[in-house]
């Protein structure tokens, strides 16, 4: 099956058999994971659609796919307009969108292993309003004409060493009973991948650009827990390392097994568990106790073993990116470098560190106009050479055992407007604004986000994403529950020994994108008279800010002596793992502006 017109009619033809007026398609698996491995992957395989967050919704006469601003140009190159309306979020919803749109009486299809509880009453609400109804599936109508989709992963699962962790899984489990028991609960659902991976210390290969593996955990009062992975993943040394108070099932007996905690008081996650999940539980006579799950928190804080490691891999990746830099300012204006040739080379200078286990996202390598695209995704068709006269935006990162980077540097080839210039230094001033901020202790990163856009805002400019997301170690490039962010979250507390990004942008569609992104953690200030407990940030991200883009006169003397502080730290910490051409490259790179 070809066309995604054809793989749209034989979607529709499914849902007749199944008696179904529509389905809805999130980009998502059974774990509300935000990567997904190819398995799950119906979004795309239905629509072309390659973004990271979006969802679709078939009807027998239209069709909507909707995704948020992230992704407003990457989705209507990819996806055919006379198929799909294009629709925004949060301006509109799926259930919103259902409300007006579908038939009086319809039976809307939904697949309750791939949806929250709280999404089930949204959209069961909202159809009631046109006499219409929400029904679960029991067959993904999609997987039904999907000829080839591929079986899940059967990698291996690997042990994630206590040096790298700081804390032993069964130190994490006993917390984690402690916590149950003031909760007067028995048992905890944990369905999310990364929680999983990181209550157990294992780490897996399921999920492209994400170490973890396709599994779910019952965590008990009495610091056991039962952990559900299909048996192939297992081998002597991860089974020995779990040890006999985790008892190992295949993967398919989960659901089943929901139903022996009759009688008992079971934490599941509104956020992280699907409506299946809680379904199964309450069908089997369990009371639910909707509490967020208990590794998410301290998954978050990180320790000083993470801690510690985190730096190691940041001093690592930033040599690999200036090695990178200064390659890109050899070979550039030579005018035969393309997005993905420029991509591909970057990947190798992160390999050669010889400790690389994967990327932690696909590289966003965006020349010119594809640098607007927030969300770009080079592929053959739409990879641009990176031409005089442009901006190259490169987002990018590695997945090191001993912890997780995201970077985001703006390049100018050639010489650059002053436009360019301009725009690119109050993105600037909004990146060392939230870098210097000082806050007591209580502060959501929503309370934060305003600080990095205070001066496009004062020129009447925006960007259309968050400004900080947090970041796992040695897991998810995206980590919740901290964000920097006024929309879709932004109001979790910082606390010291959180990670998180940094990273304003300005993106004027058809010509550039700007963006600078640090990672930085949040860490205890002593302030000499303070009234309060505060916090701030510690920069740990070390690569060169492009100085040609800089407009000088723009910054402030403490905007400027904050980027000649942090380029003589790139080069202190990146200059000694350079030699030759490289290192001189960088120390005029890091020059005082």
């Amino acid at each position: 099956m070809s066309s995604y017109e054809d793989r749209l009619k034989a979607l529709r033809a499914q849902l007749v058999r199944q008696k179904l007026d529509g389905f809805v398609v999130p980009l998502t698996d059974e774990h509300m994971s935000e990567y997904v491995g190819a398995y799950a992957q119906r979004l795309a395989w239905l629509t072309g659609f390659q973004g990271s967050a979006g969802s679709a919704v078939v009807l027998p006469q239209e069709a909507a796919i909707f995704v948020d601003g992230r992704y407003t140009l990457q989705v209507r190159e990819q996806v055919d307009g006379t198929h799909w309306q294009y629709e925004s979020v949060p301006q509109t919803s799926i259930a919103a969108w259902l409300k007006d749109h579908a038939g009086q009486g319809a039976r809307i299809g939904y697949d309750p292993w791939l949806h929250t509880r709280a999404w089930v009453r949204q959209a069961t609400a909202a159809l009631a309003e046109k006499g219409a109804e929400l029904v679960a599936v029991d067959t993904n109508p999609v997987d039904a004409v999907w000829p080839d989709r591929p079986a899940p992963s059967d990698a291996r699962l690997v042990v994630h060493d206590d040096r790298f962790a700081g804390r032993s899984a069964a130190e994490k489990r006993a917390a984690m009973a402690d916590w149950l028991t003031a909760k007067k609960a028995d048992a905890a659902i944990l369905s999310a991948l990364d929680s999983i991976a990181w209550t157990f210390n294992i780490r897996g290969k399921d999920v492209d650009r994400t170490p973890v593996a396709l599994a779910y955990a019952i965590v008990h009062a009495d610091a056991t827990a039962d952990l559900y992975v299909a048996p192939e993943k297992m081998d002597d040394a991860v089974a020995q390392h779990l040890g006999n108070a985790v008892r190992v099932h295949d993967r398919a007996a989960f659901a089943d097994a929901l139903a022996d905690l009759k009688g008992k008081s079971v934490v599941a996650d509104p956020e992280r568990a699907v409506a299946a999940i809680f379904e199964a539980l309450e069908q089997g006579g369990a009371t639910v106790l909707p509490l967020r799950d208990p590794a998410v928190l301290p998954k978050a804080i990180k320790n000083e073993a993470e801690i510690a490691g985190h730096k190691a891999a940041q001093a690592r990746d930033g040599a690999a990116l200036s090695r990178f830099l200064h390659w890109l300012s050899v070979e550039a204006p030579k005018g035969a470098l393309t997005e993905m040739s420029a991509a591909d080379r970057l990947e190798a200078f992160r390999k050669e560190t010889g400790v690389l286990e994967d990327l932690s996202f696909d590289t966003i390598s965006g020349a010119g106009p594809n640098g607007a695209v927030v969300h770009y995704r080079v592929e053959e068709k739409t990879n641009r050479p990176i031409e005089t006269g442009t901006l190259y935006l490169v987002d990018s990162g590695g997945q090191y055992r001993d912890g997780t980077t995201d970077v985001t540097r703006t390049i100018a080839v050639g010489e650059p407007t002053q436009e360019m210039k301009h725009r690119f230094t109050l993105v600037l001033k909004g990146h060392v604004a939230l870098a210097r901020a000082v806050f007591p202790k209580g502060t959501r990163g929503g309370q934060l986000d305003a600080l990095a856009r205070q001066y496009l805002w004062a020129e009447g400019l925006d960007y259309a994403h968050g400004t900080g997301h947090g970041v796992g170690s040695f897991l998810s490039v995206h980590e919740g529950p901290q964000r920097i962010a006024t929309f879709g979250g932004g109001d979790e507390p910082l606390v010291a020994g959180m990670i998180l990004s940094n990273e304003p942008g300005y993106y004027k569609t058809g010509e550039y994108g700007i963006r600078i992104e640090n990672l930085v953690l949040v860490e205890e200030r002593a302030i000499p008279g303070a009234e309060k407990a505060m916090l701030g940030f510690e920069t740990l991200t070390f690569a060169p800010i492009d100085r040609a883009l800089v407009a000088v006169d723009l910054l402030s003397r403490e905007e400027r002596a904050w980027v000649d502080a942090y380029h003589a730290a790139v080069f202190d910490l990146v200059g000694p793992q350079l030699d030759g051409d490289a290192r001189a490259w960088l120390k005029a790179a890091c020059a005082p502006l």
